[in-house]
Order: C-alpha cells, then sequence, then structure tokens
C-alpha cells in the first residue's frame, strides 16, 4: 500500500494485513471521473497554496484524455466563496489560504490545462468534500455511476474527503496514485496508505487507463 517517499514502521503494512484491511472493492461497470479542485491557486507560484503538483497535472490529463475517449461522465469540482466568507463558515475561518477562492479572485479559476466540455458536470462547494452541501451523489445516482475514480488536489484534504463520502455513499472510491498530490509528499503517502487501508482503491495511473480503455 506503500509509495516512495513514506517511511512506515516495520512490520505496519503486515500488522494492517492481518488486521484485515486493505481489502480490494474493484471497480465497476459505470464509473466517472471526478476532478478536484484542481485550480490555479494549486499552480501559481505567488498562491499560498502553491503545491508543486505538476507531475500530478500530467497524470491527471492523461486519466482525463483516456474518460473522454472511454465516454464517461467527467465531474470537475471548483471552490467559490463570497468575498466576505460568510458561506465557508468555520472552515474558511480556520484556513486563511481559503481566501484564494474568493469570488472574483484569478486563482480559483480551473487550470487551463484542463479543459472543460458543455455536458461536464461542474460542481461549486465550500467545504473539503464535494459530496457535502451539494447534489453530486443524486447525480451520480442518476446516471447510474457505481465507481467513482478520484483525481486532483489535495490529497490529504479535498481529495481524502471526496473519497471518504463516495465510499459513504455507496459508490467505489478509486485513487489515481499519480494524479492526485499535496505540498508535502509524507502527507500525501499517509494520506494515500489510509485510504487504501479503510475507504478506497489507491491504484496506479496505468491500471486505470488500461481500465477505462477496455
Amino acid at each position: 500500500m506503500t509509495g516512495p517517499g513514506l517511511e512506515m514502521e516495520p512490520g505496519l503494512e503486515e500488522d494492517y494485513a492481518n488486521a484485515g484491511f486493505g481489502g480490494r472493492l474493484g471497480f465497476g461497470s459505470h464509473p466517472a471521473l471526478a476532478i478536484i479542485d484542481f485550480a490555479r491557486a494549486y499552480l501559481d507560484e505567488s498562491s499560498p497554496l502553491c503545491a508543486g503538483v505538476e507531475d500530478a497535472l500530467a497524470s491527471c490529463r492523461r486519466v482525463l484524455a483516456a474518460a473522454r475517449i472511454a465516454d464517461i461522465p467527467v465531474v470537475f469540482t471548483r471552490i467559490e466563496y463570497q468575498c466576505d466568507g460568510a458561506d465557508g463558515g468555520v472552515f474558511y475561518r480556520k484556513v486563511a489560504a481559503l481566501r484564494c477562492f474568493d469570488r472574483g479572485n484569478r486563482l480559483a479559476e480551473l487550470a487551463p490545462e484542463l479543459e472543460t466540455r458543455p455536458d461536464d458536470i461542474i460542481v461549486t462547494k465550500q467545504y473539503a468534500s464535494a459530496f457535502f452541501g451539494t447534489s453530486l451523489a443524486s447525480t451520480l445516482t442518476s446516471l447510474g455511476v457505481d465507481t467513482l475514480i478520484v483525481t486532483g488536489v489535495s490529497t490529504s484534504g479535498c481529495v481524502r474527503a471526496t473519497a471518504l463520502d463516495a465510499c459513504q455513499h455507496g459508490f467505489v472510491p478509486v485513487v489515481v496514485r499519480q494524479a492526485v498530490g499535496d505540498r508535502s509528499r509524507a502527507v500525501h503517502e499517509a494520506n494515500l496508505f489510509d485510504l487504501d487501508a479503510k475507504y478506497a482503491d489507491v491504484m496506479d495511473e496505468a491500471e486505470v487507463l488500461d481500465y477505462l480503455a477496455g
């Protein structure tokens, strides 16, 4: 379950496996792709949220291209707040960097490398999970989706929260290891380990691309 850059406690993986963690859910037959919050804020060096996630963006673009060919639903999430942050509540108060997503801020725009289409599902949210306070679960259910392929940023925040809520709403979460990113490699890997152990299948990009091609 671990990847490069994370030093695990000796025997931790074996301990988790023996306790029954890390089971595989597997792909369903009707997937959708979710691209979580891949905004300029995570890529622009002037932004307090800049996280050095260009490799994750490149992977995300490859997964998006495969999703287009497979003709599956694509969900883009974005964050937007009233300029006084009144709709951001405690979360907005806790994380000052979220002011990057005040309405009208250029940093809140989706990365231009990720082209949207008119039939894509655009979810505007104020909190970490793409499901919290939105109609996403109902939309996916109406489309017959059973598997949510999760990409985007950040691994420890909105990606994690969305994958967890996907599981709780009955959708199989598949987190693409190379297509998610965080400002800290150690935090990134720790969260992937925990997601893979308890809530989601963390898979390599190549495995996801093979599935979409099939």
